[in-house]
């Protein structure tokens, strides 16, 4: 009967669909089940489990796949198109099911049998070596052992040609604790902290554990089951260069994770990314999937909470607590996509790094706070988290050597009325501050990087040693006084200086990124040279480069702080101007973030809730799909939670939201939720 009403279902739920893809020989897309159940809807409530499907509508997406066109293929075959051999056929998915559930002998494994379509099953080896009638610690709940694989169930598939095992680790598909606070993040990914010592894990134990763990699992596989394992499916779709690394070297190249997105050629088979199925996803949805995301398509709308982690802080660790569970209530009532969280301590608000927020190797820390507030935010307000950093504004200790290695004007001055900043042309200073990125990326799980606006250098900087000869080595005069003489030489200055800037915000990217894969990357631009390009030379800051270079620019669109709200009508001309702006610069309406500005600096109050309503309002009517603001002051509701709910929250724009495999909400958090 099943297979009756799955044929009945077809006209209505096929929908032919033009190549996402292209149709290349080599480019793929993978899809990752998990357990597959009887009616798993209706035990959704009394059991959630999001990745869990119902057997039905499993089996009409494989009536669906046939029916589009769609070519089920072996982790062999792509390995084999890879290596210039025979092309993968037209629309060619790769099928894996994950944590070694007995539903995959008993429910997949005869529909694979009946459609002749090959799999690949990814084992927790230590759940399967949990003797028959025991109890498999899963999560932070014991689940009966019948619920998983025999070896002998697994072996029989192995030989039925149709299955390849991979590893899902030994004993990874858990959480760590990852701070003093208690917070467990994917092991995989994860510095052990030790409360007893109060100390982390170093680099060199952290490897050692995770190429233990993956070499013991392989063993086990191919020792129970005589299969030959080649592929490692990272628990939680939780990796970094390190684990890739390690992988590599217990004998399995090929990793799957839980990026999105199709398998280019472009695309290595050490990262092979997979869309991840929700309990939900109905057939008919399953071309979302195989299309997104894919190239010059609008992405989703990005409504931004920018928040300061000094908000947070508190010299007692009981009111802390309390802070960021009003942060975090907050924005679970907003439901922004993001929010930008200060990763580093400016008590004294002149935008200068004195501390950092998580533990480092050059500054002080004034709380290992950063990686708790980002856990928290992303698994209990279902947000991404950007690390807001400076590029060059951080303040080191006077007994440090580099402290006064800093931007310095013609006259050998720190700039006055500008931020404090280490200069980037020194390359022992560059090594430092890359450091710093790096440490945050080890101690902390986060999806983006939001670079802040102490990102410029203006006309009469940098004039320090190591950038005079910088500028030598670009064949220019290693003198400012003659660059600014010259027209032609300015121009050139400026725009190398620009383009400098602008990798070496992309140099610590790389750093964080070897520790936390596919960050998204934003960055603070002013207005000024948004709106005159001719003013990059005093801001060496250019808005269709930096579109081409980061995933976001965060314009901030505050016209008190650019003295251009004189009178409503003044500041709403000019937030429409710079509307007009983003919407004639390619790719200008979708990769900017209109940030507003909810407090006046210059007088330390508020910026009315009627003004901020007006101009959110201007901007969406004008096309604006990316809207935020700063600061948010959730300890005293400003801007109001009615204003920014309204303004901010993406909860009717997004039909559902993109399924995520994270630890059980038990076992990913110990100490109370707020």
């Amino acid at each position: 009967m099943l297979w009756l009403l799955v044929a009945l279902a077809l006209p209505a739920m096929a929908q032919p669909l033009p190549p996402a893809d292209p149709d290349d020989g080599v480019s793929f897309r993978v899809l990752a089940f998990h357990d597959v159940r009887t009616n798993v809807r209706a035990s959704f409530e009394t059991s959630p489990d999001e990745t869990a499907i119902d057997e039905r509508t499993l089996a009409e997406v494989f009536a669906w796949l046939q029916y589009n066109g769609y070519h089920p293929v072996s982790v062999q075959q792509i390995v084999d198109a890879r290596a210039g051999g025979k092309p993968l056929p037209a629309r060619p998915v790769l099928l894996t099911f994950d944590d070694g559930y007995r539903s995959a002998y008993t429910k997949v494994f005869p529909l694979l049998q009946r459609y002749n379509y090959p799999a690949v099953l990814a084992l927790v080896t230590s759940w399967l070596e949990v003797p028959e009638g025991g109890q498999v610690h899963w999560g932070d709940k014991p689940a009966q052992r019948d619920n998983f694989l025999r070896w002998s169930e697994a072996a029989e598939m192995v030989r039925s040609g149709l299955v390849e095992l991979a590893s899902h680790s030994d004993a990874m598909h858990t959480g760590l604790q990852a701070n003093p606070q208690g917070n467990l993040l994917p092991a995989a990914s994860t510095h052990r902290y030790d409360p007893a010592t109060g100390r982390y894990e170093d680099d060199a134990a952290y490897v050692k554990r995770i190429e233990a763990d993956l070499r013991r699992s392989r063993e086990i596989i191919q020792a129970r089951t005589g299969a030959k394992v080649r592929a490692m499916v990272w628990p939680y779709g939780a990796y970094n260069a390190a684990a890739l690394e390690a992988a590599a070297r217990a004998g399995m190249p090929i990793t799957f994770t839980l990026d999105d997105g199709p398998n280019a050629s472009s695309v290595p088979l050490s990262q092979i990314r997979r869309a991840l199925v929700a309990y939900d996803t109905e057939a008919p949805e399953y071309a979302r999937l195989m299309r997104s995301p894919v190239g010059g398509e609008l992405r989703s709308v990005n409504r931004v909470m920018h928040v300061d982690l000094d908000y947070v802080y508190d010299a007692d660790p009981a009111q802390q607590e309390r802070n960021l569970s009003a942060l975090i209530e907050r924005v679970a009532t907003v439901r922004p996509r993001s929010v930008f969280l200060q990763a580093y301590a400016d008590a004294d608000g002149d935008g200068v790094a004195d501390a950092l927020y998580f533990p480092n190797r050059h500054l002080p820390m004034r709380a290992d706070l950063f990686s708790r507030a980002a856990w928290q935010l992303r698994s209990r307000a279902g947000v991404k988290v950007y690390a807001w950093m400076p590029v060059m504004a951080f303040r080191l200790p006077a007994s440090d050597p580099l402290a006064t290695h800093t931007v310095r004007t013609q006259d050998g001055k720190a700039p006055a009325e500008r931020y404090h900043r280490l200069s980037p042309f020194d390359p022992a200073v560059r090594s430092l501050i890359g450091d710093l990125y790096e440490d945050l990326g080890r101690h902390a799980s986060f999806a983006g990087l939001l670079f802040h606006d102490d990102a410029m250098l203006s006309d009469d900087e940098d004039a320090s040693p190591a950038a005079l000869a910088t500028y030598g080595r670009w064949g220019l005069p290693a003198d400012v006084a003659a660059i600014r003489a010259d027209p032609a030489l300015m121009a050139r200055w400026t725009t190398a200086k620009t383009r400098y800037l602008t990798e070496f915000t992309q140099e610590l990217a790389a750093r964080v990124g070897a520790w936390r894969p596919g960050l998204e990357t934003a960055r603070n631009l002013y207005a000024r040279p948004v709106l005159e390009p001719a003013a990059e030379q005093w801001f060496a800051q250019n808005y269709e480069a930096s579109l081409a270079a980061y995933d976001y620019v965060g314009l901030m669109a505050m016209p008190r702080m650019e003295g251009e709200a004189r009178d409503e009508a003044g500041s709403d001309a000019w937030l429409a101007r710079l509307a007009r702006r983003a919407a004639d610069t390619p790719r200008g309406l979708d990769g900017t973030v209109f940030e507003l500005q909810a407090r006046d600096w210059r007088t330390g109050k508020p910026v009315p809730d009627e003004e901020l309503t007006r101009q959110w309002t201007l901007l969406q009517r004008a096309g604006i799909r990316h809207l935020g603001y700063y600061p948010d002051d959730f300890l005293n509701d400003q801007p109001s939670l009615d204003v920014v709910r309204r303004a901010i929250s993406v909860r009717t724009l997004l039909s559902r939201p993109v399924p995520q495999e994270t630890p059980p909400p038990q076992a990913a958090e110990r100490s109370s939720s707020p």
